[in-house]
């Protein structure tokens, strides 16, 4: 079966506006105003979209529970979490493809299912699951994209861009991973969308290709488009996103910057080192803030909180140790995801804010 998603088509994922709990945009409950100062701090102007209290479930199942959040003017906005712990099915309700059972939602001041017509003008998507027919050239898409819109992008400058041109007559299905990505965000910001949502864009992914396409997501974000961002890839939230929301069992767990969340959920710090000479374990076991000591081979590994490598380094000198070919590592975004979706549903008290 092939599918060519074209914007505002009436189609089997077309529904009726004004659901229950959505006909109107309600005021923000304290949860969404805190992030909404959040995002203001941060330089941006204020928020464009904003989801409070979004439900959505699926007969007996639950796709999102109580979403809430909100995203700055000009931010790259991240979106983690496990297979079906709602990631899609939140930002397929943002751009209006769902209907959501409660909540409400603002997308640069309207409401995706009332003013469906006029979001489809201002937000672009690149959806996890999308395909065009084989035989269709690269420009000959963009161009029937472009014919949707009132005020379109230049094609050409587009494909000029993304470094499209040459394969402008080059089929779909002769194009690469990496290429049919570079076409999937041409064609989420073919409408000239004020907001591009980029679902899963990496995956299958080369290194080489993932990291092309990271310069083209920050790309896209210098030509004034806020991102949302959903994704599994933990290093690719942490280069691109200026904040990262983690959604597990259709909550969100967890909501801050990267370096924040690393900071506070991951915590602990790991000093590696070859050391001059033999020394008791006590010499570190001793100091405040470390927890752990391993030894691997001739290396050591320390794990600790606080100010640990000037700790460490000061304990060693002391006993006349020299550390050598030191390498640390800091608490990740990794770190972080895994520990709290580790906890999920163990320990709700310890959701974390900015």
């Amino acid at each position: 079966m092939i599918t060519v998603r074209i914007p505002g088509w009436h189609g089997q994922e077309s529904v009726a506006a004004g659901a229950p709990g959505i006909s109107g945009v309600p005021a923000p409950n304290e949860q969404v105003l805190r992030e909404s100062a959040t995002a203001r701090s941060s330089g941006n102007t204020g928020p464009i979209v904003t989801v409070d209290g979004l439900r959505k479930t699926y007969g007996k199942g639950v796709g999102v529970q109580d979403v809430s959040f909100c995203v700055g003017q000009g931010e790259i906005f991240g979106i983690i979490g496990p297979n079906g712990a709602g990631k899609t099915t939140t930002v397929e309700c943002i751009s209006g493809l769902r209907v959501p059972d409660s909540g409400a939602i603002s997308v640069l001041g309207l409401n995706p299912q009332a003013d469906r017509a006029a979001v489809r003008e201002r937000v672009g998507v690149q959806l996890q699951e999308s395909a065009l027919p084989l035989f269709i050239e690269v420009g000959e898409v963009l161009e029937l994209f472009a014919s949707f819109y009132r005020q379109p992008a230049d094609p050409a400058e587009l494909m000029e861009a993304l470094g499209l041109t040459a394969k402008r007559d080059t089929y779909f299905r002769r194009l690469s991973g990496g290429l049919k990505q570079r076409l999937s965000i041409a064609l989420a910001l073919i409408g000239n969308p004020q907001i591009a949502i980029l679902d899963e864009l990496t995956t299958g992914l080369d290194p080489q290709a993932r990291r092309d396409t990271w310069q083209l997501i920050e790309h896209v974000r210098d030509r004034g488009v806020t991102v949302i961002l959903v994704t599994h890839f933990m290093d690719e939230a942490e280069r691109l996103c200026d904040r990262v929301m983690l959604i597990d069992h259709g909550l969100v767990t967890a909501l801050d910057t990267p370096v924040g969340l690393a900071g506070h959920a991951g915590g602990s710090t790991h000093l590696r080192f070859v050391p001059s000479a033999p020394f008791p374990d006590q010499v570190l076991t001793v100091l405040p803030g470390v927890t752990e000591i391993e030894h691997e081979g001739q290396r050591i590994r320390v794990t600790g909180t606080g100010d640990l490598v000037s700790t460490v380094i000061r304990a060693l000198q002391a006993a006349g140790v020299e550390a050598r070919e030191v390498q640390v590592e800091s608490a990740t975004l990794d770190d972080a995801y895994v520990r709290l979706t580790h906890h999920a549903g163990h320990d709700r008290e310890e959701v974390l804010r900015p």
